[in-house]
């Protein structure tokens, strides 16, 4: 019987021996690699954190001691360690198990996550609060794949290591991998790479005890002295300085998969009742050579075979919306010097691998840093260039008060090129792209819109990088459409909506990948006899008011549909628009997310059970119609 289908709990994990804990750790890669291989996910961040999982359980008493995992993606050891393991299989389908933590998932999950960089402030708080409560468990927080790039996380130290009479019970572990999703960037992860070794220090020392003991007149006090001040020395030559700096008590690097050496020092730094930082170094993809060699794949990946770690997906035949967007971007870039590229950490999830690569000093990768990155762009926009500004729809929520202050109150021509907007699969709640029709199109001197397929995404971009002011282009994940490329794409006419079919029984209004949908509802109702005029909107800001209520005034009936919540969306704008020109006797039925976070699960089978694909379409009208 294998050590890990004995463990149903950190308490059965503690019945076993420290020699065991090796063979467990090889146990629990085995089955992520077996899980994720079927299911998706993902596998290098865990894989790089099964020592720390185990270490962690070993040595505490979660869940009184409080654990939060930094993102969450790093934690499918720690699911299958506190009660999971029976249901790892689920990870990722629908109804099963979440790719990150959920705190309605297990008592093992302190914090809900999914964004990086919020585990420090959330453990600050709980470390607070059991201080208040007059409890004295301990709070760890793991934080890794360059999530301590971001402000938040610096934010919370500086609060956790203030000089105050009560400093809060917490221990932080940095989980340093030399990457995020992509390889790390920036001043502050090479400062983090400067180590001393083991090896060298061992040198140091013994050199400069030759040479004290050689000094004339040198006493044992100054040799003492000496060695007392090899810490210091250590920390001065290691990251530990920037540490101790927010009053930290600075503990490493140590080797991340050495469990012994990991048990000892998280016994040893538990009694310390004072803000402790542990800089741990991992190998993101441990233990699975396909995800060691290449850890950007195997960070988020789909199916593949556990042999050779090849895909097992059909290959695709019509491009993603993500890769037309970056070979746009790119043939733009070439004929014109000003276009910039700013991405947070994913070149290579945004699209902008190729631009980078032909125009690197053209192309900056901010890190998880989304907030300055909209910034950095409206400063590059203030001297004359055009930044396109690349960043997921549920990222770039994190840069809103930049969007409106920085950019959209000066007008300043910045691109944003929203890519994942919409339901976006198994990643779930924290990565759907559902609100950003409402957080932008409220906002002065902004444009919003949305391809309905791949041709109108290069003419859109074309568009974006033709006009005077903010700009947001909208696109959801996966494949495009498939239609015929156009050799000479033109931009668009800002406000302009397309009307894709003719008819007289209803209107359909659709944006962006709805638009699809919404004709192959209309081919569907045109044989039950019910003709449609189907409106591919293109813009959510500004409306094309023009057609929508020269429409509106013939027919009456109105279906709208949006991969978007219905709370302030482009259903929303629909309705203002009518009652603003005296149309509030049209019947409109708008389709779109009711006021819930959407979980996990395939696309199509979201977009069926959320209302906005075909059928959803069809059974609108029939009820529209059908009520008349």
């Amino acid at each position: 019987m294998k050590l890990l289908d004995q463990i149903d709990s950190p308490a059965d994990l503690k019945a076993l021996s420290r020699k065991d804990l090796p063979t467990l750790a090889g146990e629990i890669r085995e089955r992520i690699v077996q899980v994720v291989s079927q299911n998706g996910g993902h596998l290098a961040p865990s894989l790089g954190a099964v020592e720390l999982a185990i270490a962690i359980h070993y040595v505490f008493d979660t869940p009184e001691d409080r654990l939060i995992w930094d993102v969450g993606h790093q934690s499918y050891a720690h699911k299958l360690l506190t009660g999971r393991r029976q249901r790892f299989e689920t990870l990722r389908r629908h109804g099963g198990l979440s790719g990150f933590t959920r705190r309605s998932e297990s008592p093992f999950d302190t914090f809900s996550t999914g964004h990086s960089s919020t585990s420090i402030s959330a453990g600050l708080g709980i470390a607070c609060a059991k201080r208040l409560k007059q409890e004295s468990r301990k709070v760890i927080a793991v934080i890794g794949d360059a999530s301590m790039t971001a402000g938040l996380a610096y934010e919370a130290l500086n609060q956790a290591g203030d000089q105050h009479p009560k400093k809060e019970n917490l221990i932080v572990i940095l989980n340093d991998n030399d990457m995020s999703i992509s390889p790390n960037v920036g001043a502050l992860s090479a400062f983090l790479s400067r180590t001393l070794s083991a090896k060298r220090l061992q040198e140091w020392r013994k050199e400069l005890g030759t040479i004290l003991k050689s000094l004339p007149g040198i006493g044992t006090d100054i040799y003492d002295l000496a060695k007392r001040s090899e810490e210091s020395f250590k920390a001065f030559v290691t990251p530990g300085m920037l540490f101790e700096a927010f009053n930290f008590d600075y503990f490493g690097p140590i080797k991340g998969h050495n469990l012994n050496h990991l048990i000892d020092i998280l016994e040893n730094i538990r009694h310390l009742d004072e803000p402790v930082l542990l800089h741990v170094a991992t190998v993101k993809g441990k233990g699975y050579p396909p995800a060691e060699k290449n850890p950007v794949y195997f960070h988020g990946c789909g199916r593949f075979q556990v042999e050779t770690g090849v895909c097992v997906s059909a290959p695709n035949k019509v491009p993603t919306y993500t890769e037309v967007f970056g070979a746009t971007l790119l043939a733009l870039g070439r004929q014109d010097k000003r276009i910039v590229a700013v991405t947070a950490a994913m070149p290579e999830g945004t699209g902008l691998a190729a631009f980078a690569r032909e125009f690197p000093e053209r192309c900056f990768d901010v890190g998880i840093a989304e907030p300055h990155g909209v910034t950095f762009a409206a400063g590059m926009a203030t001297e004359g260039f055009r930044p396109v500004v690349a960043i997921y729809s549920t990222f770039l929520q994190r840069a809103y008060d930049q969007i409106i202050h920085d950019v959209c109150l000066d007008a300043l021509p910045v691109v944003f090129a929203i890519d994942r907007g919409g339901i976006v699969g198994e990643d779930g709640p924290t990565h759907h792209g559902l609100f950003d029709f409402a957080y932008l199109r409220c906002l002065p001197n902004m444009v919003v819109m949305a391809p309905s397929d791949e041709n109108e995404l290069r003419r859109m971009l074309r568009t974006a990088l033709a006009h005077p002011g903010p700009i947001a282009l909208r696109y959801p994940r996966g494949a495009a459409t498939g239609c015929e490329p156009d050799p000479d794409p033109k931009p668009l006419k800002i406000g302009e909506a397309a009307i894709r079919r003719q008819g007289d029984d209803v209107l359909i209004l659709a944006v962006g990948w709805t638009v699809q949908q919404a004709m192959i509802a209309a081919e569907r109702l045109a044989e039950a006899g019910i003709s449609a005029t189907v409106v591919d909107a293109r813009f959510v800001k500004p409306l094309d008011t023009e057609t929508i209520v020269g429409l509106a005034r013939g027919i009456a009936k109105i279906v709208t549909v949006e991969e978007h919540v219905l709370a302030g969306g482009f259903g929303a704008a629909v309705l203002e628009c009518l009652a603003a020109h005296g149309l509030c006797g049209c019947r409109v039925k708008r389709l779109g997310v009711a006021d819930t976070f959407v979980e996990h699960g395939p696309q199509k089978l979201l977009r069926g059970k959320y209302g906005v694909d075909a059928d959803a379409i069809v059974a609108a009208v029939e009820d529209l119609l059908a009520d008349a």
